[in-house]
């Protein structure tokens, strides 16, 4: 059976790398997500960045949850509907799904004092990095972030940004297993970004 096309870009050829993201895929979640159909073209530079991810959050000693509150923010603001769903529902599965609605929605109900600084960072970088001062980052200072964290944060989301413009630029259609699998707080929060793909790939 033929791949059916979830981006703007046809499929590569299924090399060996390729099929290891494909695997690495049913593996995680049961199915070979749209995005990685995409970024197949260049496996060993998705797997750098997603190296270079991993990195930078360790070194900001980032949680999955504070992790997902960035990544969130980020998407949100960047209009990315993948990413926003994806994470807005892993986020839910380790917190809380009205509490990811809100940060996905910009509200932040259920965020620590800490968290909602880092929400409201994610937020500046995606949307104006040229617009943030040195207010904005004494913000994080006082809510507890040292500047290597500071640092780490901002890398985290900038890197977040380029993964999620590469796909919405080459028309990467969220899973249609998200429909199935993303709470429903989740969902109703998510108005922006592409359409969900239908069940035969198409969006």
């Amino acid at each position: 059976m033929g791949h059916v096309t979830t981006s703007f870009l046809s499929a590569p050829p299924v090399t060996a790398a390729v099929q290891a993201l494909h695997d690495e895929d049913v593996d995680d979640v049961g199915y070979v997500m749209n995005l990685t159909h995409l970024w197949a073209h260049q496996p060993e530079t998705l797997d750098g960045l997603f190296a270079l991810l991993g990195r930078v959050g360790a070194e900001g000693g980032f949680s999955l949850r504070e992790r997902g509150i960035l990544v969130a923010a980020t998407a949100a603001s960047l209009g990315d509907s993948y990413c926003a769903l994806a994470w807005g529902s892993r986020l839910g599965n380790e917190a809380d799904p009205a509490l990811a609605a809100g940060v996905l929605r910009g509200t932040d109900e259920g965020l620590t004092p800490a968290e909602h600084a880092m929400a409201t960072w994610a937020r500046a970088v995606a949307a104006d990095p040229n617009g943030t001062t040195a207010s904005d980052v004494q913000a994080l200072r006082d809510a507890g972030f040292d500047d290597p964290q500071i640092f780490a944060m901002t890398t985290f989301v900038a890197l977040r940004l380029a993964f999620s413009t590469v796909n919405d630029a080459l028309g990467a259609a969220p899973d249609a297993a998200l429909r199935r699998t993303a709470p429903r707080e989740v969902q109703e929060a998510v108005t922006f970004g592409r359409p969900v793909a239908d069940e035969d790939g198409t969006s």
